[in-house]
């Protein structure tokens, strides 16, 4: 039915030129509307041109949270590309403009001045669009500002999206916060944080990091960054959270902790590190109690890093440049983990180049005890390392020295991967979970046999559907493990709405569930009683 006989009057478009747009995107603006940042200036609506107040353009590029990508290939229109003439810069285009409203929504931006956004700016490459990407990288790889859980070794950590921390486990070194050594199997809020919001986590064997929104770093448990897991004890131990004072005039956002070693994350994208022994494994030489953070020196003193992953004696960076993103690696070379294609250590971070081979953007990177995992933009995941009980999912237990994709995998699209000492976890875009690796302490989540019962330790070589967590009927969007060679492991699975699933081992607590009789483990995820919402 058309407008004439329905009685409705047909819409009339009044005073639009009848010109093309390459026409319209040259009309000049004119000086008064300079200042100005409405949509329709002194005009009324259907009475101006596009061109000659384009901040309605502007209006949908931000709120339609364009990708930078996006903003980028809307920059061949002239339109675009023409100077905003809007404040804060007049100089700049629709799409920077657009790019740079996304950029002041994002928590870490906000309290920045202008000396360090424009700083921020050029060691992304010069654009508002490359610093979005930035932002908006670090966001999606590290589940910033988010809920999340942290399977630690023996201890474990849990954060709600109101920033609120749980934990609970084993707490032999203080590690879980609330002030004493007791154990404890409930999820308990650390009390002595109310008011400090917090927006990452990371567990150690025997400590733990906590990161607020204001860039602060708050640790405790054992009081030296770099003593190894079994290592000698540190002069005391730290039962309440303390701020970290050599980390105060740093804005950190992530940290990352191995075994001999912790590293942060600043919001600039400059990885710092405390402690690796003296015979300079990470490009600088320290005492393992060293409680100064050094910066990561070579190839990434001058490149953007969006997240950082710590293995038992290497660390890995997902890089953020104007060519796209890569990842990089330094530290024990052993098993190939570091994934140039040898064996060798390296003092100083050096690009894995075999990404661009297989022509793949990392966005997501995990290091394992032994072995590593990345997830492209296109949903394929890659492995390297020591595959020792098959936790590379190629089907064997061989070593690959340089990143080689999971075929298996294939016709699975993943956005997130987990790693753990020799298991790794790959979650869907459609919220299914596989696992493959060690199956020790039924941390995989596979019960084989008709009693559920059957064959949960088995290891498993290939990537295998987590049925157990399919029964919970939610889409999971973070699985987190235990990364330690010395503590049996446990898995964390957190659904969209908060929900937070455990298995896997449980002997100190760690799971959040109550074990009964000689239970040590759990096979089944089970719901812990605590809301991450």
């Amino acid at each position: 039915m058309d407008a004439t006989t329905s009685g409705t009057q047909p819409i009339q478009y009044h005073n639009i030129p009848d010109q093309p747009i390459t026409a319209i995107a040259a009309t000049p603006v004119s000086a008064f509307q300079r200042q100005q940042r409405h949509c329709f200036g002194d005009s009324i609506p259907g009475e101006f041109p596009l061109s000659a107040n384009p901040s309605i353009v502007l209006h949908v590029l931000t709120a339609c949270n364009l990708d930078p990508q996006d903003l980028a290939k809307l920059e061949a229109s002239a339109l675009i590309m023409q100077p905003a003439n809007f404040a804060p810069d007049f100089a700049l285009s629709l799409s920077e403009l657009a790019a740079l409203d996304m950029c002041q929504n994002r928590a870490i931006f906000r309290p920045m001045t202008t000396e360090e956004r424009q700083e921020l700016k050029q060691r992304c490459g010069g654009s508002w669009k490359l610093v979005l990407r930035f932002l908006l990288a670090g966001e999606a790889c590290c589940r910033r500002e988010k809920s999340q859980a942290i399977a630690g070794p023996g201890h474990s950590i849990a954060v709600t999206s109101k920033g609120v921390v749980y934990s609970f486990g084993s707490n032999s070194s203080g590690q879980l916060g609330h002030g004493t050594t007791e154990e404890e199997w409930r999820p308990q809020p650390i009390r002595s944080l109310q008011g400090i919001r917090i927006i990452q986590a990371a567990a150690g064997a025997g400590r733990t990091m906590l990161i607020s929104d204001a860039g602060r770093v708050y640790a405790f448990g054992k009081d030296s960054f770099g003593e190894a897991e079994y290592g000698v004890q540190g002069a005391k131990l730290v039962t309440s959270p303390q701020l970290v004072e050599s980390l105060k005039n740093i804005y950190v956002v992530q940290a990352a902790i191995g075994n001999f070693f912790t590293a942060v994350l600043s919001r600039e994208g400059r990885v710092y590190t405390f402690s690796w022994g003296s015979d300079f494994k990470l490009g600088h030489q320290t005492d393992p109690n060293d409680l100064e953070p050094h910066p990561l020196l070579g190839a990434l003193e001058n490149i953007p890093v969006v997240q950082i992953a710590a293995g038992y004696c290497y660390l890995l960076a997902l890089a953020c440049q104007p060519s796209g993103m890569s990842v990089y690696s330094v530290g024990c070379g052993l098993g190939g983990k570091l994934g140039h294609g040898s064996r060798t250590d390296e003092k100083y971070p050096r690009l894995i180049e075999q990404f661009q081979v297989l022509n793949l953007q990392p966005m997501v990177v995990a290091a394992g005890a032994w072995h590593a995992a990345v997830v492209g933009r296109d949903g394929r995941v890659c492995t390297w390392g020591w595959g020792r009980y098959g936790c590379l999912g190629h089907g064997n237990e061989e070593c690959e020295s340089v990143p080689k994709v999971v075929e298996s995998l294939s016709k699975v699209k993943a956005v997130h991967v987990a790693t753990g000492d020799y298991t790794t976890f790959v979650v869907s875009d459609d919220g299914d979970v596989y696992s493959f690796g060690c199956g020790e302490s039924s941390s995989l989540g596979h019960n084989g046999g008709a009693d559920g019962q059957g064959n949960r330790h088995a290891n498993v070589l290939s990537p295998e559907l987590v049925t157990s967590l399919k029964q919970v009927n939610e889409r999971v969007v973070q699985i987190s493990l235990t990364n330690s060679i010395y503590w049996n492991a446990h898995t964390f699975a957190l659904t969209e709405s908060g929900k937070l699933y455990a298995f896997g081992a449980g002997d100190k607590g760690q799971l959040g569930i109550e074990l009964v009789a000689n239970q040590t483990e759990r096979g089944n995820p089970e719901l812990v009683e605590i809301d991450l919402s």
